[in-house]
């Protein structure tokens, strides 16, 4: 078998037909909510470069197998964490702030926001760390395992400020979820991961609660503003706030409550959502597709994760799986929180939508992602239905 043979062979099909349908349901979905805005820029163009620029994203991260990429990873987090924090030091001619936020670095005829690299990064430094003090300890004991924790909450701790610093809350908690999702495979007792659990919740629920029943206290002891409450008053009862916090989210429901079952129909979407191409994609595909089209998007994102966890069992290399687990802790969180937020599930955070939201920076932060995962089955072949 000549060396063009062996490469097609090793090269991942099945992902890389996963990502084409995701690519397909972008294009028609944008176009949609290009009709609808009436906007003047080409966003179906400008999303096909950004995955032409992802194809070759892939092509070249896929070549490194999992020893390069361990010995590049302080490299990469040194890179992303000096990303993050040039952003906030930027003047604001190159980093000025869009929607309360300076998450970006805005230069003549690009942007780039550091922050959907620094996940991928993330990823990469949490596995290696994980893998690094199992080699070590062997024999584990709870000791060994605040230790690891305590490895990973450093990790986690420098990027997560810069973050906070700008501030974008919906990125800090895909960073949280990539941490706790590698935490849940790291080897740690669940002798301590439950009881860590199950305090958070309680946490959270009470903080909700004051939120919602009694915010005067949190007003007063923590310092919160009054109007720093309106993004959870809106997200409970966005009728009441429909001209303000919860304008985006009364016009996603509008919309995609008015597809119903079967949908408007490709282009004869009326309801007009801001940021339609973005963060609220789904809400155009619920209501030009309905619920079947919509059921189909989210069914193919099952498929997508299912894959990725069979990539990561079947692979012999460890850091191999927790990278597999730290990118489908981000896709997951990534698709339950904007399938969630736009139909009242979850809070609005301005996540976008993997693979199908318009987005340069998001989209190539994927593609790197993926780039690992066709990098494993570049240098450790397997197939969806069974090995080679």
């Amino acid at each position: 078998m000549g060396e063009n043979q062996r490469n097609v062979s090793r090269f991942d099909w099945n992902l890389a037909f996963l990502i084409f349908l995701l690519f397909c349901v972008s294009v028609v979905a944008i176009h949609s909510a290009e009709k609808i805005g009436q906007y003047d820029k080409n966003f179906v163009a400008q999303q096909v470069v950004f995955y032409i620029i992802g194809m070759v994203i892939i092509g070249f991260v896929m070549r490194f197998d999992s020893d390069q990429l361990q010995k590049l990873t302080w490299v990469f987090y040194g890179f992303g964490n000096f990303l993050l924090l040039l952003l906030l030091v930027a003047p604001s001619s190159i980093a000025r702030e869009i929607n309360g936020a300076k998450s970006w670095f805005t230069l003549p005829g690009f942007s780039l926001q550091p922050s959907e690299f620094m996940k991928v990064f993330l990823i990469i430094t949490l596995s290696t760390v994980i893998v690094k003090h199992n080699e070590k300890y062997r024999i584990r004991t709870v000791r060994e395992d605040f230790l690891l924790l305590g490895k990973l909450g450093a990790v986690l701790a420098l990027p997560l400020l810069l973050i906070m610093q700008q501030p974008d809350l919906g990125t800090a908690l895909v960073f949280l979820a990539i941490t706790v999702g590698l935490v849940f495979v790291s080897g740690v007792s669940w002798k301590i991961i439950a009881p860590a659990f199950l305090g958070i919740t309680a946490v959270g629920s009470v903080i909700l609660g004051l939120v919602v029943y009694a915010p005067s206290l949190l007003e007063k002891y923590l310092g919160v503003k009054q109007y720093q409450f309106g993004r959870i008053y809106s997200w409970l009862d966005p009728e009441s706030y429909s001209s303000g916090e919860g304008y985006h989210l009364k016009k996603s429901l509008d919309a995609i409550g008015s597809g119903m079952v079967n949908g408007k129909g490709i282009g004869n979407g009326v309801v007009y959502l801001p940021e339609g191409q973005t963060d609220f994609i789904f809400a155009v595909i619920g209501e030009e597709f309905g619920f079947i089209g919509a059921s189909i998007v989210i069914s193919l994102f099952f498929v997508l994760v299912y894959y990725l966890i069979k990539l990561g069992l079947e692979t012999k290399n460890e850091f191999n799986s927790y990278l597999c687990v730290g990118v489908i802790s981000m896709l997951t969180f990534h698709v339950f929180q904007n399938i969630g937020m736009t139909i009242q599930v979850l809070p609005i955070t301005g996540i976008p939508l993997p693979f199908i939201s318009y987005g340069g920076s998001s989209l190539m932060g994927n593609m790197f992602a993926m780039g690992l995962m066709f990098g494993i089955s570049w240098h450790h072949k397997r197939y969806m239905f069974g090995n080679d």
